[in-house]
Order: structure tokens, then sequence, then C-alpha cells
């Protein structure tokens, strides 16, 4: 049976003020939800048992630690990461240690998926499960392993929340869709979104999903004249010309550290015959925007300049510092990592305990550089 509800204001405040006296600055309000400032990120690890555990472990110490965002993907680990967010959540519930509604659940479809493990033969695989099926036609594939139809995109929402646990998804991702820009038109590639919009729409009103967005690579942090680019207006003009004005694009997540800012430095969105970085965009439009790669995959847990580890105070390694650095920065709802291991868990959440940087130490960075 599917866990009902779904995160709102009233519950994730209370999630909040369990945590807010000994956690300073950690939670911030975005969409009427109350975020933690390190969400729990799980795109690595091998498709095992093992690494299931760690997952399923890893959310129930993150959650006791104060961290109520949980991010994954259908394609993450075969599904396998999906399946370890629900053995965790489904303990913390029964436990009584949170609510269904004081948690935010977020996970992504474009990419084609195996089931738990790959098959032998992958080409037999999608094409018996996809095209034989007619849940597909060949030509909505793109580079083999992107699709973004609406009908999929409904398939692959019951399959997440069947494998979530749940009867309804906080934040739904489009995952990726700049992949399309590879072999598609931009004439096409619109309809499409508008099409994968229509359906997600629908889920909204079926109750499968509260919100949807985006999630990307590079997509919103190239420059404009780049193949995969991909311009934010356009995809809320998409949004509300499907949707309405009251339509539910409200979240992003795009890669956001210490060696990729581009997403506050530079000028890649177009809007009113100029240039903006992103983040101030997205800003503009109350989005709530998910950093992802917060460490890089672990590339900036060590070795970190000297000079970032001063402007940085209070913590004392560099996996600390790229997180605070990520969670303080203006316009970005929440910084997430991939943890599994507990030695990871502990100390990257130990951040928390330190406030954000301020506006104006915040500053120092860049104007120091």
């Amino acid at each position: 049976m599917l866990v009902e509800g779904y995160a709102t204001p009233e519950g994730t405040d209370r999630f909040r003020r369990r945590f807010a006296d000994r956690l300073p600055g950690h939670y911030r309000e975005a969409q009427q939800l109350w975020t933690a400032s390190i969400g729990l990120g799980t795109y690595l690890g091998d498709p095992t048992q093992e690494v299931d555990h760690l997952y399923r472990d890893a959310v129930i110490r993150t959650a006791e630690m104060g961290t109520n965002v949980f991010d994954t993907a259908i394609n993450y680990r075969h599904m396998r990461s999906e399946r370890a967010i629900a053995q965790g959540l489904a303990a913390l519930i029964s436990s009584g240690a949170v609510r269904r509604e004081e948690v935010i659940l977020a996970t992504k479809g474009g990419f084609l998926a195996f089931d738990g493990e790959v098959s032998q033969d992958p080409s037999d695989y999608f094409r018996e499960k996809l095209i034989e099926s007619g849940l597909v036609q060949a030509e909505e594939v793109v580079s083999g392993c992107h699709v973004m139809s609406p009908r999929f995109l409904a398939n692959q929402i019951d399959t997440s929340r069947k494998n979530l646990g749940v009867e309804t998804i906080d934040i739904y991702y489009l995952h990726n869709p700049e992949t399309q820009l590879k072999e598609v038109s931009r004439e096409e590639f619109l309809r499409r979104l508008k099409a994968a919009f229509s359906a997600l729409e629908q889920a909204v009103a079926d109750g499968k999903i509260r919100m949807y967005g985006t999630a990307t690579w590079n997509g919103y942090r190239v420059p404009a004249d780049s193949e995969e680019s991909i311009a934010l207006q356009s995809v809320l003009d998409a949004a509300a010309e499907v949707g309405g004005k009251d339509h539910h694009f409200r979240a992003v997540q795009l890669p956001f550290n210490i060696a990729m800012p581009e997403a506050l430095t530079d000028n890649t969105q177009p809007i009113g015959g100029r240039q903006v970085p992103f983040l101030h965009l997205a800003r503009d439009h109350g989005l709530m925007v998910f950093a992802s790669a917060s460490l890089l995959q672990s590339q900036l847990t060590q070795g970190l300049p000297e000079e970032f580890r001063q402007w940085i105070p209070g913590l004392g390694t560099d996996a600390q510092r790229a997180i605070q650095f990520v969670r303080s920065t203006p316009g970005i709802t929440c910084a997430l990592a991939g943890m599994s291991r507990p030695v990871h868990i502990e100390e990257n959440l130990a951040t928390a305990s330190v406030p954000p940087l301020s506006l104006r130490d915040y500053r120092k960075i860049f104007q120091a550089s």
C-alpha cells in the first residue's frame, strides 16, 4: 500500500521547528515549504544490496540530523535508489520519527531505466519493454536513452510512485531535457516540451505529483549559443501556455559548486534583450533551486585552495566548506550531496550547525578572486 499525503507548509514547518534552535539558518521557505539547506542525493553507488542498505540507513540518519529533502531519479542505480528511499522513509514513518507531510521527495524521469540490474541484452530489453509494448515510439527515443513523451512520462511517474512507496511525489523533474537537442530541432524540442508539461500538469491534477520542473546538467549553465542551451524563460512560457498562469512548474535542479559556478557568474539566460545569470532569473520567478553536484562527486572534498578555506571559517573539512559555499549562495534553496556512508553523513550534515555565510562575507569570495 502506498503512503498517502505529501509535503505541506504545516508539516515542513513542524519538522523545521524540531531542529531550528541547534541548526541556525538551516531552513528556508520556498513555494510555501520549509526545506533543509542540505539534501540527500542518491546518484552514486553500485546497484547492490549493500549500497541499498547504506542509502536506506542514510535516509533515516539524515532525517534524524535535520534533513527533510531526498532527491533521486528512476534511473539512479536502476531504480534501486528510489526503492532504498522508500525503505528508509517507511522505517521513519512507522517509528513515528517523521510524518509524510514533513519530508520533500523529488525524483526524475526521461532516461531509460533498467529494473534492478542491467539486462544481459539491453537492446532486446528496451525493445520488448518499450517499443513492442507500445509505450514508446521509436522516433521518440533520442541518443538511444532519452524519451519525454507524455505516455512514457505517465508510466514513469506511476513506476516511481510505486518504487518510492508514496501516493504523491512532491517534485517531479523532467531529467536532462537538453539531451533531446542533440537530435531534434529547437522547434521540435519546444513541441515535445509542451507535450511533456501537459502530461505533468495532468499528473498534478490526478494527485500523483505536486509540482514539476527540470533537472539539467548543461542546459541552463552553458552559453546561449551552445547546442544544449535552454532558455529558462522559454521553458516557463511553455509551462504557462500549457498550464495557464497558475502552472505547476516551480522547481529546477542544476549543478552548482565551487568549480561550476556558472549559474551565478555567467550570463547564460536571455531576457528582455539582455543576458543574465540563471540564478537571477530563477529568483525573479520564485523558483525553488536545488544544486546538484555540490561536492562534484567527491572531487571537492579535499585539496581546496588555502585562501578559500580562509573565506569560509568555522568548519573543519573541505567537504563542509564546499557545502557551505553552495548553501550560502543567494538563490539556492538546497545543496544536494550524495551521502551513503555514515562517516560522510556525519561530516557533511555537521555543516548545518554553522550559520550560512552572510551576503557580505559571501561576496568577499568573488571580490578576492
